[in-house]
């Protein structure tokens, strides 16, 4: 078997019931350090509710990824600009930073989009993507990212780094085996491998990974992602117009 990121040989670290029912081996890569499983073939029993029922975080952590994203993007690009929320599920986190008030728009083709309603267009052009909790979910990572990239050169992505040494299956909730949706683990690494593939700039941060075309300081980075959390999202929404209001008479349009 080889890796589905670099093509190099994998070693296997061990073995652990996926759904409750199938013996499935997951393997690391010596070279970029990614943990994939093997095939995934059961992917559309896993997939029969896009967002799976233990999901209970779902909430708390979209609040929490637009409090340090919000700073992010105000400072280090065009806040007039239009984004784009890639995979993103009900349009949560697109609401959230229209309500702050950047152009944001989610496209998820598997999830409806409920708290969005009207902002579900790919724009034309995009300053940036997010894509938040999606990583780990993608069977083929390097090609998956070339069709993000497609639509902009910058991504902003979260997924949980696993940890080194690598956990056992039952130390790590990540790994997530009772919903069978996580199929491919990183380290800053591996996400520095992608990026070199693509020609871009990384810098990782806790489970933030921020790739740009082009090359931005990584302490400021750090600082905004993580001052965002604890407070400094509000100068973007105080100093920007929050699109809450002018939305409702789009959202309304939509409404049966």
């Amino acid at each position: 078997m080889t890796c589905r990121v670099c093509h190099q040989p994998v070693n296997k670290v061990f073995s652990t019931l996926v759904l409750n029912k199938y013996d499935v081996g997951y393997y690391r890569c010596p070279n970029c350090e990614l943990v994939q499983t093997e095939a995934p073939y059961w992917l559309d029993e896993a997939y029969k509710n896009s967002i799976n029922n233990t999901d209970v975080g779902l909430v708390s952590r979209n609040i929490a990824i637009a409090k340090s994203a919000a700073p992010l993007l105000w400072a280090l690009f065009d806040a007039k600009a239009q984004y784009l929320d890639y995979a993103g599920g009900y349009g949560m986190f697109t609401r959230l930073m229209r309500d702050i008030g950047f152009d944001f728009y989610t496209n998820d083709p598997y999830t409806p989009n409920l708290l969005a309603v009207g902002f579900d267009k790919v724009p034309a052009r995009i300053e940036l993507i997010t894509v938040f909790e999606c990583f780990e979910h993608l069977v083929n990572p390097l090609e998956e990212s070339a069709k993000m990239l497609a639509l902009s050169r910058n991504l902003l992505i979260t997924t949980q780094p696993i940890p080194d040494p690598i956990p056992a299956p039952d130390k790590w909730w990540y790994y997530a085996q009772h919903h069978g949706q996580h199929v491919a683990f990183y380290t800053p690494r591996t996400m520095q491998f992608i990026a070199q593939q693509h020609g871009l700039h990384c810098t990782s941060f806790f489970y933030f990974h921020l790739m740009t075309e082009k090359p931005v300081n990584p302490f400021l980075v750090k600082f905004l992602l993580g001052a965002g959390r604890l407070g400094l999202y509000r100068l973007p929404k105080l100093l920007m117009n929050s699109r809450t209001m002018s939305d409702s008479q789009i959202t309304d349009s939509h409404s049966v």
